[in-house]
């Protein structure tokens, strides 16, 4: 049996992802894989994901520049989600979101409003010029 086949895709053929850092067990984002992306990623060592939105693989970094090295491919007890510890690269310190924050996980619930917590390092409009 190949490995891909004890992952359990939903009904279209992906799986969610958690991108986490090695070192600070920071959680960086969320996204999605199918079977394809998830192969390269093995394959080779950078995180290559599913953009549901453009309905095409996405090589996180293939625009920004900000490409995540990947250290480990863990699966979940129920083998439907997959978590990757990763090294943020491309910019100190890593930038994971097109928001230009470290992480997508900005936002933080304080009495009933959701505040930014995290500074924007790099304005997105030059990340993606």
């Amino acid at each position: 049996m190949n490995w891909l086949d004890e992952v359990k895709w939903d009904d279209k053929g992906l799986v969610p992802v958690i991108a986490q850092e090695q070192g600070t067990g920071d959680v960086l984002m969320f996204a999605w894989m199918n079977r394809e992306a998830l192969a390269l990623t093995a394959e080779r060592g950078q995180a290559v994901y599913w953009s549901r939105s453009r309905n095409k693989l996405w090589h996180k970094g293939e625009e920004s520049g900000h490409f995540q090295q990947v250290h480990a491919i863990r699966l979940d007890c129920d083998n439907d989600v997959v978590l990757l510890t990763i090294t943020q690269l491309g910019h100190e310190p890593g930038i994971a979101c097109h928001t230009g924050r470290h992480s997508c996980f900005f936002q933080k619930l304080e009495r009933g409003v959701w505040t930014a917590t995290e500074p924007v390092l790099k304005d997105p409009g030059k990340i993606y010029e």
